[in-house]
């Protein structure tokens, strides 16, 4: 299916926003009207500037407070809109986007507002060009699709139709399950676009907090089911109004919107049959070549035409990752990283045949210390991850055609060929294969054993995000590696508000948590962390303590409240108390949980969860913030 962007969803200038559209693969734009009034060159300039870059104009946009109002007001409105028709035109577009009035002289008359917007579409066929009518969420007297649709209707003009918006629907709360009563000729546009689900006033959540699908709490896929069963044949197109993406760079910023709808078409298509059923549209028809053939499974009829209505074959399916096969940590200075790796019971058991690069290991958990010149440039940093995967190959063109950039590799003769994608915060990901040998063939023994025990293997790890990609980070992590979203935290810093949302896969054997700071100034908005498993967290936080290891000190205030809001075993809270480990608790379980000082960048956590606790201890963020600006403070960074 062809799909379009609307320039509004962009930053920079307009030949900047067409150019990021085209690179990233967009079809089509839609032409916002301040972008084009800000723009030096002419609407036949801008149309051959679109046709060079291989994309069509698929709307202009918008034409505001035309229908239901007074004769006289009337008929300025449509002086103004005789000029969009003739710029559209210029444009080399045919359609144009008329929202539902907000005028405060627009009256509530549906005979008046059908007879007007009759009148504007007749002048809009004089030109060549068609209307398509949008319900605002907030307008005035018409707000929602469905009252809008009665209007065309009514109107009866062939240049006469509806545009459908996701946003404006779903924020309502509108069931979009009638969408399907409207002929697919007569939705003349279809904008899509997701959001978080905040209580908060409308025309805000409309102007500054829209995302792409994918990236909010929107069924954004169950929409678009019922517009593409209507026989719908226009663009799927995205009108995204977001203060982040128009302050961020336009290029990257349309290439998440590109992977955005690339899942959103995959999510369409490939929605299991259960909710086909539960939605009455799965029949027991068969295809046109069928007999069915024992044992063999075949699509019904409704599915296939979704399927080819979406026009896409869809990217290779999801290899979901089944564990963390290792943590790379670049520094230019390894010594107090290896000391922190010791006192925490690691040992270094090999090292890269070709390059300066340690494998440290204790349990499952395995951590490389990469000393290469080519890395030095931003000190001691998490910045790459192996994720161990059953089809490497699999993985790697999913990532591909999900317009993951794939990074070249260097390989010395006999090194194992390992694919790797870089994360929009450009940390490398790297597909390992499951079977023995694979990567760990690169490596040669050192015959070190490990100092300890208490570590079993990395529980999660934590990634701090560019303000400006968060957002596209969560989607990334679910469309491309198939992990599933969990659901969105903020948590109080010191210095502001963070916001985190983890990724992780069904067993929990992956799990990545995504965090976004309000200080980019400040050093412990940039920290990563490695969090490591282990049984008895006490044993390894004194084990660690004993070793030389330097626990990250927790005010005396936080276990006074925590005495008074939880009951502890005797001398459990003192030992908690004695060695900084912070606790939480719901109703699966306790998470107990401590932190090393932090080397660079990077810092360790020490974590002991019950069976079914799947949380990261949120309640403690803050507490841990604090502690870590006053370690700072104190060591004059």
């Amino acid at each position: 299916m062809r799909t379009s962007i609307a320039t509004v969803s962009l930053s920079g200038s307009l030949t900047e926003k067409l150019t990021a559209a085209a690179r990233a693969g967009f079809d089509g734009v839609e032409i916002f009207e301040n972008d084009l009034l800000t723009a030096p060159l002419t609407p036949e300039e801008i149309r051959a500037r679109c046709a060079d870059l291989g994309l069509t104009v698929d709307l202009y946009q918008p034409l505001r407070d035309i229908e239901a109002v007074p004769a006289e007001v009337f008929a300025r409105n449509l002086r103004r809109a005789r000029h969009t028709f003739e710029v559209t035109r210029r444009l080399g577009g045919d359609t144009v986007l008329v929202c539902s009035s907000v005028d405060p002289a627009a009256v509530d008359d549906d005979a008046l507002a059908a007879a007007q917007l009759g009148e504007l579409a007749d002048l809009a066929a004089d030109f060549g060009c068609r209307v398509a009518y949008e319900a605002l969420a907030w307008g005035r007297h018409v707000s929602t699709y469905d009252h809008a649709w009665r209007i065309v209707e009514a109107a009866g003009r062939p240049a006469l139709g509806t545009c459908l918006d996701s946003f404006h629907i779903l924020s309502r709360g509108s069931d979009p399950r009638g969408i399907e009563d409207i002929p697919g000729e007569k939705i003349f546009f279809l904008q899509l676009a997701d959001a978080p689900l905040p209580a908060m006033d409308v025309l805000q959540w409309s102007r500054h907090h829209r995302c792409f699908p994918g990236q909010g709490g929107f069924d954004v896929a169950g929409l678009v089911r019922h517009v593409l069963r209507t026989g719908y044949a226009g663009p799927l197109s995205l009108e995204v109004f977001n203060d982040v993406f128009r302050q961020a760079e336009a290029g990257p910023t349309a290439v998440d919107a590109r992977r955005s709808l690339l899942t959103l078409q995959e999510e369409v298509t490939l929605r299991d049959e259960g909710m086909l059923r539960d939605e009455g549209m799965l029949r027991d028809e068969r295809l046109p070549h069928e007999e069915a053939t024992p044992g063999a499974e075949s699509t019904p009829r409704e599915e296939v035409r979704l399927q080819e209505a979406a026009g896409v074959a869809g990217p290779p399916a999801a290899v979901v990752p089944t564990g963390f096969a290792f943590a790379e940590v670049v520094t230019p200075d390894a010594e107090p990283l290896a000391g922190l790796l010791r006192a925490l019971g690691f040992a270094r058991t090999a090292r890269h045949r070709g390059k300066p690069v340690d494998l440290w290991q204790q349990g499952e958990a395995r951590i490389l210390v990469n000393t290469g010149a080519a890395v030095r440039r931003d000190g001691t940093r998490l910045a790459a991850v192996g994720l161990e995967s059953p089809d490497p190959a699999g993985a790697a063109r999913r990532a591909e055609a999900l317009l993951a950039p794939v990074l070249p590799r260097r390989r010395a003769p006999g090194d194992a060929p390992l694919d790797a994608v870089a994360a929009p915060d450009g940390t490398e990901l790297f597909f390992c294969g499951t079977r023995p040998g694979g990567w760990r063939a690169d490596f040669e023994d050192t015959g070190h054993a490990f100092a300890s025990t208490d570590v079993r293997h990395i529980d999660h790890l934590a990634l701090t995000q560019p303000w400006h990609h968060f957002d596209e980070a969560v989607l990334f992590h679910r469309a491309v590696l198939g992990l599933r979203a969990e659901d969105s935290v903020d948590v109080a810093d010191p210095y502001g508000l963070r916001r985190s949302r983890a990724v992780s896969n069904a067993d929990g054997t992956v799990r990545i948590a995504l965090t976004v700071g309000a200080a980019p100034t400040d050093d412990t908005v940039h920290a990563q962390h490695i969090a490591l498993a282990t049984d008895d967290v006490v044993a390894a936080a004194r084990r660690f303590r004993d070793a030389g290891g330097r626990l990250l000190p927790i005010p005396a205030n936080y276990y006074d409240d925590l005495a008074a809001r939880f009951e502890f075993a005797d001398g459990e809270l003192e030992a908690y108390r004695e060695l900084g480990i912070l606790y939480d608790r719901d109703e699966h379980g306790a998470l107990r949980h401590c932190y090393t000082r932090t080397v660079g960048r990077v810092f360790f956590e020490l974590l002991q969860r019950d069976p079914g606790h799947r949380g990261y201890g949120a309640r403690n963020a803050p507490v841990r913030l604090a502690a870590q600006h006053a370690a700072q403070t104190h060591a004059g960074v």
